[in-house]
């Protein structure tokens, strides 16, 4: 493929990726910001953590995932517990609540998502099984 062709194929798919991607988050149930809900699922997918460890996963100042926990803890949606060998540090991990909102929330988008595919063709519902792993290697780059 040209370096043209590129160019318009990745302006094309930006521009559709993000336009999926606010859709998306305009379906969210919850209330909590991206970030909030960002910090939920790391926690959830990668188990307890330090907020240091959750910071650089969410590629965040430490002092600005202070506050971001400290608000979660207080809603109940995630527990903070010493750390076992460093008293200075602090462990956090998601709560069963903090887990059910996640759960409701991805059920809500994906039942969005679902309704939008069924107004698409048999053909273009192969076309998305095809692209969605190429995607996904995209998104892992």
């Amino acid at each position: 493929m040209e370096t043209a062709a590129k160019a318009e194929l990745a302006s094309a798919l930006r521009l559709s990726v993000m336009r999926l991607s606010r859709r998306m988050r305009q379906e969210r149930s919850s209330t909590l910001s991206p970030t909030q809900i960002a910090v939920l699922a790391t926690l959830e997918r990668h188990g307890p953590m330090t907020l240091g460890e959750i910071a650089t996963h969410e590629r965040v100042q430490p002092p600005s995932m202070t506050r971001v926990i400290s608000h979660l803890a207080e809603i109940g949606l995630v527990k903070r517990s010493a750390h076992p060998t460093d008293g200075r540090q602090v462990i956090a991990d998601v709560t069963d609540a903090g887990r059910a909102l996640l759960e409701a929330d991805r059920r809500r988008r994906d039942e969005w998502l679902a309704e939008r595919l069924t107004e698409l063709s048999d053909v273009e519902i192969t076309a998305l099984r095809q692209a969605a792993p190429i995607l996904e290697l995209l998104a892992g780059s």
